[in-house]
């Protein structure tokens, strides 16, 4: 018995989970709210410092669904943009694999 235990648990260790990625594969794009995030994230913070990390994206978040589809126009640009360039880098990357 001690063998087969032995024998499953070198398979498991041997196991390497996830394939690496490639470092030279384009970074996949941002959403508008991952732009709205990081352009707002010290401002939130300098308003409530005490909060910790999973509190300002809660804190974000609720300032996000409070936003008029107006507001949100900027960053759905970026996101857009961001989302030609992603097309763009990985069709030249495929190209090239």
């Amino acid at each position: 018995m001690p063998k087969e235990v032995k024998s499953r648990a070198a398979k498991v260790d041997t196991k390497s989970g996830k394939a690496k990625k490639d470092p030279n594969a384009p970074k996949r794009p941002l959403s508008a709210y991952m732009y709205f995030s990081q352009e707002n994230r010290n401002t939130v913070k300098d308003d409530n410092p005490d909060a910790s990390f999973g509190d300002l994206g809660k804190l974000l978040g609720a300032k996000w669904k409070d936003m008029t589809d107006d507001q949100k126009k900027p960053y759905n640009k970026k996101a857009d943009d961001d989302k030609v360039r992603y097309e763009r880098e990985k069709a030249s990357y495929d190209a090239r694999a």
